[in-house]
């Protein structure tokens, strides 16, 4: 098979296919891409075998990221939860994976690496598996009295009882303000996780590209924020992507209330799932958050070639004295150090 490449920023044939293909997620937007593109200089491409000029039967979303740090490699794709590769028939993915690969040894590049969620690759591909976490996912086709009830008694339903006595208020939208309150919050949350902050352009980017697909909800008690979630949309499925709390006013339920309203709008709205993306396996606390809310789980596992070891800044948090470093520093100092670093971390 012939393989062509597209730019999907600009080749409205990415559009429709991801309008159409079942696989497709948020995280094949052309408004996704183009946030990454605008934040972190990342170049999106499409891998093909249809033509110019004929519809797509197929497309994989990739991104060449190249850092003086942590070298070139080829990602489907960067700081998304999983990309599923929209094929046509599952035989067409090593001929797209042995492009990949030959362009990345042309380029002298480290790593091929592929983050499909339905299904891993065939052995015809020659990749390897390179590190799983626990995906989690949420029916809501239920009824809500049936969604109420499997919520963790402790964790959730007493929590929206707190929520409801004390009177916390509700916003959605994605106005300027309310991206400030946002990260004010996320700031908050990544010190507190000993965990360097995302730039704050990007989140303004992905409400300039994406639009009324994302949205941010905010808790506020007495006019003070206190709570946070982003989520994006894409047909019938809504992806929460952060979150973010005071954790002196965990107590009154926050989270658990706009996780709770996300489920009743989304009913409204028509949602059939939302989708609580990846989770450390040894993150036993998040994982416990999730699971007590009634979504199901199942593993996701990424995979490269060659099966590299992640070092350098991929790895900076993981490091204890470095994350005690960024648990001291400002928000300010922290914010910038995202901003130089996070595009390294792809």
């Amino acid at each position: 098979m012939k393989i062509h490449i597209l730019d999907p920023l600009v080749d409205t044939r990415w559009d429709d296919l991801v309008g159409r293909h079942p696989g497709a997620s948020a995280f094949h937007l052309r408004e996704w891409l183009d946030a990454l593109s605008r934040t972190y200089g990342y170049k999106p491409f499409v891998l093909t075998t249809t033509p110019g000029g004929e519809p797509l039967t197929n497309g994989l979303a990739v991104c060449r990221v190249s850092s003086w740090i942590t070298g070139t490699r080829f990602v489907s794709l960067p700081f998304s939860d999983h990309c599923e590769p929209l094929l046509h028939d599952s035989g067409e993915l090593p001929e797209f994976v042995n492009w990949l690969k030959t362009e990345c040894d042309h380029q002298q590049g480290r790593y091929v690496e592929l983050r499909p969620l339905s299904e891993a690759p065939s052995t015809e591909c020659g990749l390897q598996p390179a590190c799983s976490y626990w995906f989690h996912e949420l029916d809501i086709r239920p009824g809500l009295e049936l969604l109420y009830g499997r919520l963790h008694n402790n964790s959730f339903r007493r929590k929206l009882l707190r929520a409801e006595r004390e009177h916390l208020s509700y916003e959605v939208g994605n106005s300027q303000q309310i991206v400030d309150e946002f990260y004010r919050l996320l700031l908050t949350t990544r010190k507190r996780h000993q965990l360097l902050p995302q730039p704050r352009n990007w989140f303004r980017n992905l409400v300039a590209c994406l639009g009324e697909k994302v949205q941010i909800r905010l808790a506020r008690k007495n006019g003070i924020a206190i709570a946070a979630v982003l989520t994006m949309q894409h047909r019938s499925c809504v992806v929460y992507k952060y979150g973010c709390s005071d954790e002196k006013f965990h107590s009154l339920g926050g989270m658990p209330f706009l996780f709770w309203r996300l489920v009743e709008e989304g009913k409204a709205a028509g949602i059939e799932k939302i989708d609580f993306g990846r989770t450390d396996l040894n993150n036993e606390g998040l994982i416990a958050f999730k699971d007590r809310f009634g979504t199901s789980r199942r593993l996701l596992t990424y995979y490269r070639h060659p099966r590299t070891a992640i070092r350098g800044v991929t790895t900076l948090g993981n490091s204890q004295v470095v994350k005690q470093v960024f648990s001291l520093l400002p928000g300010a100092v922290s914010s910038a150090a995202g901003r130089v670093l996070y595009r390294h971390m792809g």
